[in-house]
């Protein structure tokens, strides 16, 4: 598992790292494999950690499962934990992959692929 850094950022910042990474890149180096997640916007930075998901990110970390299962443990609808483990699986955070269960049936397991995620904020 890796540790993924979330934090705000300007389009210079972005482009300023694709550049270091490209120069690596022509100069056959290895170019980082760090992960990290950037907001321009603050507010788009809260609504990916949200309490709900917080919880949600930190029930997978201890036991990974199905979607229902989660809802279950969490107490919570299955179709807000599914909008959240969308959010989280498009940052790259979590995975979901789908298993053969007994009785024919196929379930989605979600798991962690981040060991720890470090917030940066910063507001201009």
């Amino acid at each position: 598992m890796k540790k993924v850094p979330i934090k705000t950022g300007s389009d210079a910042d972005f482009f300023k790292r694709g550049v270091l990474i490209s120069r690596a890149l022509d100069a056959s180096k290895p170019a980082p494999s760090k992960l990290i997640l950037t907001f321009e916007d603050p507010s788009d930075l809260i609504k990916l950690i949200s309490g709900a998901r917080l919880n949600l990110f930190r029930a997978i970390k201890k036991e990974p499962g199905s979607i229902t299962a989660l809802a279950k443990r969490l107490k919570r609808n299955r179709s807000t934990v599914k909008r959240d483990i969308d959010a989280m699986q498009a940052a790259g955070m979590i995975i979901v992959t789908e298993k053969v269960h007994p009785g024919l049936r196929r379930i989605k397991v979600v798991c962690a692929v981040v060991e720890q995620v470090t917030l940066e904020c910063r507001f201009t």
